[in-house]
């Protein structure tokens, strides 16, 4: 559009549209604010152009006073698209699960009307659906469905007819509901402690904890990242232990090009909102290719019941409802352009950040997902008040490693786990959700390279 200008204009930035500015007669000055640096440009020849980008915080002034300025843009116009708080005031919140969820809010209106309409509402279609889907986006055989992730964990490991308290060795660094499934399914946790740079479980340290009572490991893809799968499966195929997958938080992530979930036996998966592809309530499933694995599972989830009213084995009730599923399939349909997403904030940290605030290792080996993008600095409380005090929200996973857990403490009351509780007394997570923009994260950064 073509409009003669007066006084100051502009004042906002776009979440999407970009703009090119040309001062057609006259000239102007507009100030633009990208969340690294503020720029003054003078506007005076049709010859020249200012291209803003999205989230380009813009003000224009000291206009001459025949002045017209020709703003072409790349979308139509659109109220939403407007942010018009400024920069300098903006806050951002740790997580929003409200705007995470917006760009689904359509599908998912279709959906609840659709399963309303249809009058069922517990294993159903939409459930066989998005088993199918979740199976195919991992190139596996079977998925189940279950009530909630830590259900999912409990159930792998009934799945596998251990015997009662054979030893598993999982993480010392990683939340509860890993240990609390084994404790569930009347088996020994036996703690390793993780690797101090990638937090996952450390391979070496397991080959330490094996006896003659061990009888599987499952390793945690913790806030995104993959374990280190070739070791691990190798100490699992020499020592002949099942290879289970916690996957709760690293949907979609990759270890040499292979999906989470795919390695070992079953794979355990939370959809808790939260998580990467999350729902609008609790869910999980397990992911396996074993046809006897996922058979055994389907009884155990339903009461031990293939069909109403023949009970073959003592079974559960949780069960994935069809709401879920149904949420869950429209949101599967988006989770490489939320890991895309997430993977461009993480970029911006990994690149911005200063280097005493010590950021999750990148290696070729690993996709990340980046469910959480977490940091570790000696001052962790202090910089967690910093931020506070500047409007920035953030989270600690987790402030109590599992062992020092009341619940845990008649296991591990002399255990000293050193490497756990360094990163859970150092650890903090950064906002990096699709609720946030790329000027949410300069911000965050300016504000944490002044600490």
């Amino acid at each position: 559009y073509i409009q003669q200008a007066a006084g100051e204009r502009g004042g906002h930035c776009h979440q999407n549209t970009q703009q090119a500015v040309i001062c057609m007669v006259g000239s102007c000055v507009i100030t633009v604010k990208n969340g690294l640096k503020s720029d003054d440009y003078l506007l005076d020849s049709p010859e020249k152009c200012l291209l803003l980008e999205p989230e380009d915080w813009h003000s224009i002034d000291n206009f001459s006073p025949n002045a017209i300025l020709l703003v072409l843009a790349s979308t139509v116009y659109d109220p939403l698209d407007y942010i018009t708080v400024p920069y300098e005031s903006a806050t951002v919140p740790y997580e929003s699960l409200k705007l995470v969820n917006e760009p689904f809010e359509d599908d998912y209106r279709q959906q609840f009307e659709k399963v309303l309409a249809r009058g069922w509402y517990i294993s159903g279609e939409r459930l066989k659906q998005f088993e199918n889907d979740f199976a195919a986006y991992h190139q596996a055989s079977h998925f189940i469905g279950v009530g909630s992730g830590l259900d999912a964990l409990v159930l792998s490991l009934r799945a596998l007819k251990l015997e009662e308290k054979s030893e598993v060795i999982v993480p010392s660094n990683t939340y509860i509901a890993t240990i609390l499934s084994i404790i569930h399914a009347g088996l020994t946790p036996v703690l390793v402690e993780p690797d101090i740079n990638t937090y996952t479980i450390d391979p070496q340290k397991i080959k330490e904890k094996i006896t003659s009572r061990t009888r599987a490991v499952f390793v945690v893809h913790l806030y995104g990242k993959c374990c280190d799968m070739d070791n691990i499966r190798s100490i699992c195929d020499e020592h002949g232990l099942f290879l289970l997958e916690d996957c709760a938080q690293s949907h979609g992530a990759k270890y040499k090009g292979k999906l989470c979930g795919t390695f070992g036996a079953l794979g355990g998966f939370s959809f808790y909102p939260t998580k990467n592809l999350g729902g609008l309530g609790d869910g999980g499933g397990v992911l396996t290719n074993s046809d006897e694995h996922a058979e055994y599972i389907r009884l155990l989830r339903n009461y031990g019941t293939p069909y109403r009213n023949d009970h073959q084995i003592i079974g559960y009730n949780t069960r994935l409802d069809e709401l879920q599923a149904a949420f869950l399939g429209v949101k599967l349909k988006g989770l490489d352009a939320i890991t895309a997403h997430k993977k461009k904030l993480a970029s911006i940290y990994l690149k911005d950040l200063r280097e005493d605030f010590i950021k999750p290792v990148v290696n070729d080996d690993y996709d990340d997902v980046y469910h959480l993008f977490t940091i570790r600095h000696a001052r962790r409380d202090e910089l967690r008040d910093y931020l506070k005090s500047k409007g920035v929200g953030t989270e600690i996973h987790y402030p109590v490693p599992p062992h020092k857990q009341k619940a845990l403490l008649h296991l591990f009351r002399d255990k000293s786990f050193p490497v756990a509780e360094e990163i859970h007394r150092t650890t903090l997570s950064l906002p990096c959700s699709t609720a946030h923009t790329e000027q949410d994260i300069h911000r965050v950064i300016n504000i944490m390279n002044a600490f």
